[in-house]
C-alpha cells in the first residue's frame, strides 16, 4: 500500500477519533449547569464589557455548532444551544468566541496574520481545485500549472496551521476569565477545559488533513507518485 494512502487513512481515523472524543465531551458539558445560571449570551456579554469592548454585539445564529466571531461587522454569533442556555458548555463556547473578539482588541499577533490570510484564501480556494485538476490532467504538456495550484493549496495549509495557536489561545482566554469570574468552579472547570481541548484537536485533525493533502499533490508534480 502507497504511503500516501496509509497517511491518508491514518488522517482520517485521527479525525473521526477527534470528532467523536469533541461530542461526547460536549455533551457531558453541556449536561452540567454553571452555578450563576448565565446563560452563554449573559457570559459573553460580561466577558466583552470585562475587557472593555464596547463596541461588538453577541446575537443568535441558526444552527448546530456555528458559534463563531465575525471581526468584519463585530458580532459574536452564538449558535441556538449557546445564546439560550447555561451550561458549562454553552458558557465555554460564548467565552472562546469572545476570546477572539478579545485577541483583535489586543492585537494579538498570530490573529493578524490569519486576519491577512483570509482575503487571499478567500480567492484561491474557489479556483484551486479547478486549477489543480487542470494541472493533473495537463501535468505532461503544461507541467507548471500543477504547482501554481499546489502554490495555492500550500496557502491554504498555512492557514489551518496558523489557526492553531489562534483557537488554542482564544480558549485559554476564556477559561481564565471564567475561573476568574467564577463562572466555572473546581466542580465543572475540568469538564470545560476538556470540551475546549476537545475543539482545539479538531483544528489539529484539520490542518493535518491539509497537510496529507498537500503532500499528496507534490507527490504527483514530482513524478514520484507510487
Amino acid at each position: 500500500m502507497s504511503m500516501y494512502w496509509i497517511l491518508f487513512i491514518g488522517v482520517a481515523v485521527l479525525s473521526y477519533v477527534v470528532q467523536y472524543s469533541f461530542q461526547r465531551k460536549f455533551k457531558k458539558a453541556s449536561e452540567l449547569p454553571v452555578l450563576s445560571g448565565m446563560t452563554g449570551r449573559e457570559v459573553a456579554q460580561q466577558m466583552l464589557s470585562d475587557h472593555g469592548i464596547r463596541d461588538v454585539k453577541v446575537i443568535s445564529t441558526r444552527g448546530q455548532l456555528t458559534d463563531n466571531y465575525n471581526p468584519t461587522n463585530h458580532t459574536v454569533n452564538l449558535s441556538e444551544a449557546v445564546y439560550n442556555q447555561n451550561h458549562v458548555a454553552a458558557a465555554a463556547v460564548a467565552a472562546h468566541e469572545c476570546g477572539h473578539a478579545v485577541q483583535h482588541a489586543t492585537g494579538y499577533l498570530p490573529v493578524k496574520l490569519r486576519s491577512a490570510l483570509v482575503p487571499v484564501i478567500s480567492v484561491t480556494n474557489q479556483v484551486v481545485p479547478f486549477v489543480l485538476l487542470g494541472g493533473m490532467l495537463l501535468i505532461n504538456v503544461f507541467p507548471h500549472l500543477i504547482w501554481v495550484g499546489i502554490a495555492m493549496f500550500a496557502l491554504s495549509t498555512l492557514f489551518s496551521f496558523v489557526t492553531l495557536p489562534v483557537e488554542i489561545n482564544a480558549s485559554r482566554r476564556a477559561l481564565a476569565w471564567m475561573s476568574e469570574k467564577g463562572i466555572v468552579d473546581p466542580s465543572n472547570e475540568d469538564e470545560a477545559r476538556e470540551a475546549l481541548r476537545a475543539a482545539a484537536f479538531t483544528y489539529i485533525a484539520a490542518a493535518l488533513s491539509s497537510l496529507a493533502t498537500l503532500l499528496y499533490y507534490l507527490s504527483i508534480a514530482s513524478g514520484r507518485r507510487n
